[in-house]
């Protein structure tokens, strides 16, 4: 038999308490069954969180708990935006996530739609932008586009480092060095690996790419994909950078996702991913990584980006809330 008395009882406690505060009262032996699936629906109705029921005590917390609360705060969804400037590339690595190569259409954003999407990030709250393709720098005017954004915010540009000559050096030049990063892609210390994924000459034009950006004056992070055969030189690769004067917080190992052209790696779901909403000209995407997957597509419509921004947030809720395991953060920079 269910004593009410004791839900009843509960209620008014929980009722009566500050939000967030605990509250825990004894079950009666005879009844506990019942009274877990009363109380758990009670919650449901009530807007609060059953905590536990063990030991013949159930907890309950008034109000529920955000449960983006234990996200760091660089890992909030909004915190940054991501723009794929443009898809088209001068490589064509075998594991690129969005495909790009010389042959894939640019699909580019142009400078009205940049403009609009750094003020309105900053109107978000957003805290930084972060450039990426394709290879930005085949724009050519791309020294206008990471102009629009560091005035707006803190950006970060990635690039594989090849193109930096010609007018493409007179751009980079032209750019803000106290407001960009530049995220350099480099996967080994010697050219074997790099080169195997990433075309012959490859990694000495990208080590060369990294140092030029060094001695114009730019912060470099360098960024690696994991490979398999990678994993016993990750310490040589380590120190490699440290020679390079890169600073140990700019040494980013990802691991190989499952994405694009890859045909393996980690697989990643929008269920598996802490989102990080992600701008291209087809619309809105759930992370960088997987920015041509239709399946993680949030909307087709990039304005206004706060509304995108707020269904990413509103959604992940949701999952977290139901999630039997949290996200995993899959760094892109």
């Amino acid at each position: 038999m269910v004593n009410y008395h004791v839900v009843l009882d509960l209620a008014r406690r929980v009722n009566n308490a500050p939000h967030g505060a605990m509250v825990t009262v004894p079950l009666d032996a005879g009844s506990e069954p019942g009274l877990q699936r009363i109380i758990a629906d009670w919650c449901d109705h009530t807007g609060n969180e059953l905590v536990r029921i063990e030991d013949m005590l159930a907890t309950v917390r008034r109000g529920r708990s955000d449960p983006l609360g234990g996200l760091a705060a660089g890992q909030l969804p909004g915190s940054r935006v991501w723009i794929y400037t443009n898809f088209d590339c001068n490589l064509a690595c075998d594991y690129c996530c969005v495909r790009s190569s010389p042959q894939t259409p640019r699909r580019a954003l142009d400078s009205g739609q940049i403009r609009q999407l750094a003020a309105e990030a900053v109107e978000a709250g957003v805290g930084e932008l972060v450039l990426t393709g394709g290879e930005p720098f085949l724009l050519p005017d791309i020294a206008e586009l990471v102009e629009i954004c560091t005035d707006a915010l803190p950006t970060t540009l990635l690039t594989n480092g090849m193109l930096f000559k010609g007018r493409r050096l007179e751009s980079l030049r032209r750019m803000n060095r106290d407001r960009l990063a530049l995220q350099i892609s480099l996967d080994s210390v010697t050219p074997d690996l790099h080169d195997r994924h990433r075309g012959r000459g490859s990694w000495d034009r990208a080590l060369a790419g990294v140092r030029i950006a060094i001695a114009e004056g730019f912060r470099v992070r360098i960024a690696a994909t994991l490979m398999p055969e990678h994993v016993e030189t990750l310490a040589q690769f380590h120190d490699f950078l440290d020679t390079l004067g890169i600073a140990s917080e700019d040494h980013l190992i990802r691991p190989l996702a499952h994405q694009g052209v890859a045909d393996h790696g980690i697989v990643l779901t929008v269920e598996s991913l802490i989102p990080e909403v992600t701008v291209t000209a087809d619309g809105i995407y759930w992370h960088p990584v997987s920015a041509v997957d239709d399946d993680h597509l949030v909307t087709r419509d990039i304005f206004p980006l706060a509304s995108a921004i707020s269904q990413v947030r509103s959604t992940f809720r949701q999952q977290r809330a139901h999630a039997a395991a949290a996200a995993q953060w899959f760094p892109c920079a």
